[in-house]
């Protein structure tokens, strides 16, 4: 007999646990670790998924009283290792236990407990992503000899369709219609055979030059040396981490694909995250152009269908080196020999929604669990890494360093140039665009070479204000300023997604939704602007390639901009932060940044510290070829420590004061910071709530040193979809298990219908 351990899938925290059921003897088999089932609770029927099974009955639970699992509904997602690391994820980021089980499932695998109305019956409802499998029919040898009846005009016909191959069945019916009982009749004689063969989804190639990962003839010091720190790591299999800590084009991808080359020499496999959707084309080409098709992609721009296929494949053990986005980290790769996150300083390898985990800490217990080696690698490593590798040791791994300060070959890196915009408006310049840039730009024409601009927003102006009374049109169901998009002559809200004709917002007629005056103007740059800006400035002949949030919406737009701007023989790459990290385009010679001041002055203790990585890797993407780059940054604050680092090539500089600052408020990487938010349409409720929980938080804690609670507050985005926010900051110690703490403190407080609660542990969004 056999029992099993499951959690119901109900995201709730009450019964954030798993729950006892008798396996029964027909579905002993198909009843493992990691498998999806159907089991009763509390007089109904729930999805579950089995964290355990065995043979012995579990400790004080009579065994006869244990009900059964109804079915299995899907097979083994999972093993033994992935779910403790589930079980860690629900502890460690204080979500439900179901949540932190989710990422680990099939991709498109939905299925839920449904019922029409109150008192109807729970039904099932599956939703599920599988193969394709293709038919195709071919002539057999004695078919070529066949000769069809005088009347038989569609076998005819169907045999010259197939004389010069096989062909698959969806084209032969639409080349001739009805021809399905023609194929039934002549495999019955043995004239044509019908075989199935499974169709992949999601293995697009690249026409990028820069996605061929050409062998060089010899390493340098710093990669030979960052090697062979990385083997003794994987060799010793105790899960330590290294931080390859290299500067901009010093060679960091050719040292994870020598690394990865060396684990599958031994039969294990790897996996690799990049930050950002935009470096996934760049990225796979590179690993496919050296481990061919060993390699599986996964994130989050691929169909349902096509994450399913890559994802079986690494299943099935067809595909040994993942590469995706932060979710790939959940990809059922049997024997990891190594992990590789890439530009591991990157926000985007925090989840944003439960389970709200980082994708560097849950690799860092992953590797641990598998006896592997993680490796880390930056050319702005974060505060944390550079802290834990200061320390030599972290959770009893090894945290090891290693520096590479040169790039390969000829190329060196970039000159940098800071210009004072404010100097510039007093001489009288009104563009965006100051003057030495736009000499930059002109220089990069003549010589037939490409540049790549960066500007942090999007839209063409940031805000409409009314120049009477200087109110600002607001979101009606956020707290949020509208932001103006010329093109479409549209207010949108980058919150809900609302959105209004500028003429119809708040009547009919174009004025102040306040006092009525019809004077509104745009204030704010976005990339709209100063796409037409360049467009104007430029010759005719000069594409302008614009790479933002509005253009990268569709499938493989990524992708299709960045082979656009790698064919032109002269242009201009102007974008968001999605073009600042990872690029390697070694026809780039100019990097200009429009404004460095917008993310220096965000309300976040990290603004300084995402500002610095910012413009050190946009830095990076110029002079990478053998003619020598140029960067110049545009600020208003040219004294800032984050940019007189990137001036000086010397991270010290922003990296001395930030760190005294950091300790003394007791900030990451001196202490964790959980964000513990709550929202509803009821505001009295909510405050209450947030009361609440934040007085037993203070009650738990007490004096006790490394602690401390800021608030309750207002959020500083208040309202969001007409539901009011509110929130409260605590710092912990950096060892502290926070994360059960809050969750038994939310749980216990019973909030009232109608109030939502989301616990942020190490958070990285405090708005």
């Amino acid at each position: 007999m056999r029992f099993a351990s499951v959690v119901p899938d109900i995201p709730a925290r009450a019964v954030s646990r798993c729950f006892d059921y008798l396996v029964p003897d027909e579905l002993a088999q198909a009843c493992v670790v990691g498998c999806t089932v159907l089991v009763s609770l509390s007089h109904r029927d729930v999805i579950g998924y089995v964290l355990a099974v065995s043979d012995e009955p579990p400790a004080l639970v009579d065994a006869g009283r244990l009900l059964p699992v109804r079915r299995v509904l899907a097979d083994a997602a999972f093993d033994e290792v992935a779910a403790r690391l589930a079980r860690w994820v629900s502890d460690e980021y204080a979500c439900p236990l179901a949540d932190a089980v989710r990422p680990l499932l099939a991709p498109g695998q939905t299925m839920t407990m449904r019922r029409a109305g109150e008192g109807q019956p729970w039904q099932l409802v599956v939703q599920r992503s599988g193969p394709v499998d293709e038919r195709w029919v071919s002539l057999t040898p004695a078919g070529r000899d066949f000769v069809p009846a005088p009347r038989a005009s569609r076998q005819r016909r169907l045999i010259e369709a197939l004389a010069d191959g096989a062909v698959r069945m969806a084209e032969l019916a639409a080349m001739l219609p009805g021809c399905s009982a023609a194929v039934r009749a002549l495999a019955r004689r043995g004239v044509v055979t019908v075989e199935e063969h499974r169709r992949l989804r999601g293995t697009q190639r690249t026409e990028l030059s820069s996605a061929c990962a050409r062998r060089p003839e010899a390493l340098t010091e710093g990669q030979r040396e960052a090697l062979a720190v990385i083997e003794r790591a994987r060799v010793r299999g105790r899960g330590d981490v290294v931080l390859v800590d290299g500067v901009t084009g010093s060679g960091k991808t050719e040292v994870y694909l020598a690394a990865i080359e060396a684990a599958r020499a031994q039969g294990r496999g790897a996996i690799v995250l990049v930050p950002e959707i935009s470096l996934t084309a760049q990225t796979v080409g590179r690993f496919r152009s050296r481990f061919g098709d060993d390699v599986a992609v996964l994130h989050s721009r691929l169909s349902a269908g096509e994450r399913f296929d890559q994802w079986d494949l690494v299943r099935r053990g067809l595909a040994h080196v993942v590469v995706g986005a932060r979710s790939a980290l959940f990809a059922p790769l049997a024997d990891p020999g190594l992990i590789v996150i890439d530009e591991e300083h990157e926000a985007s390898y925090k989840q944003d929604s439960s389970p709200r985990y980082h994708a560097r800490e849950v690799a860092a217990r992953l590797v641990a669990e598998r006896g592997c080696a993680l490796v880390l690698g930056s050319a702005t490593p974060s505060l944390e890494s550079l802290a834990r590798c200061a320390a030599g040791s972290w959770g009893g791994a090894l945290w090891t360093r290693v520096v590479m300060t040169e790039r390969p070959g000829s190329s060196r890196l970039p000159r940098i140039r800071v210009v004072d915009m404010e100097g510039q408006f007093a001489r009288g310049g009104a563009s965006v665009i100051s003057e030495p840039l736009r000499d930059a730009l002109q220089e990069v024409v003549s010589r037939g070479e490409k540049a790549v601009m960066l500007l942090n927003r999007r839209g063409f102006a940031s805000f409409l204000m009314c120049r009477a009374c200087g109110a600002v049109p607001e979101c009606p169901h956020c707290s949020q300023a509208l932001t103006y998009h010329e093109r479409t002559h549209e207010l949108v809200c980058h919150s809900c997604g609302g959105s209004w004709p500028v003429r119809a917002y708040p009547d009919p007629s174009t004025c102040c939704p306040n006092c009525g005056s019809r004077y509104l103007g745009a204030y704010g740059v976005g990339t709209q602007r100063v796409e037409d800006e360049l467009v104007s400035l430029l010759p005719p002949t000069v594409k302008v390639i614009r790479m933002d949030g509005d253009t990268t919406r569709g499938k493989g737009a990524h992708q299709r901009l960045l082979e656009e701007f790698d064919a032109a023989p002269c242009a201009v790459l102007l974008g968001t932060q999605m073009i600042a990290k990872g690029l390697d385009f070694p026809s780039v010679t100019l990097v200009g940044v429009i404004n460095a001041d917008t993310t220096l002055k965000l309300p976040d203790f990290r603004a300084a510290e995402r500002s610095y990585d910012l413009l050190e890797q946009v830095a990076g993407r110029a002079g990478r070829g053998e003619a020598a780059g140029q960067v110049i940054i545009q600020t208003y604050w040219a004294g800032h420590p984050a940019i007189q680092a990137v001036l000086r090539h010397d991270r010290d500089v922003f990296l001395v004061p930030e760190l005294k600052d950091r300790k003394a408020g007791r900030y990451p990487p001196y202490g964790r910071l959980s964000n513990v938010t709550f929202w509803g349409l009821d505001a009295r409720a909510v405050r209450a709530a947030a009361d609440l929980v934040a007085s037993r938080v203070r009650e738990h804690v007490g004096d006790e040193d490394g602690w401390e609670l800021l608030g309750p507050a207002d959020c500083l985005k208040a309202r969001v979809k007409d539901r009011v926010r509110r929130h409260f900051l605590l710092k912990s110690p950096v060892d502290a298990p926070v994360g059960r703490l809050l969750s038994r403190l939310v749980t216990d407080a019973r909030l009232p219908k109608g109030v939502s609660v989301s616990v942020d542990v190490d958070a990285y969004d405090l708005m």
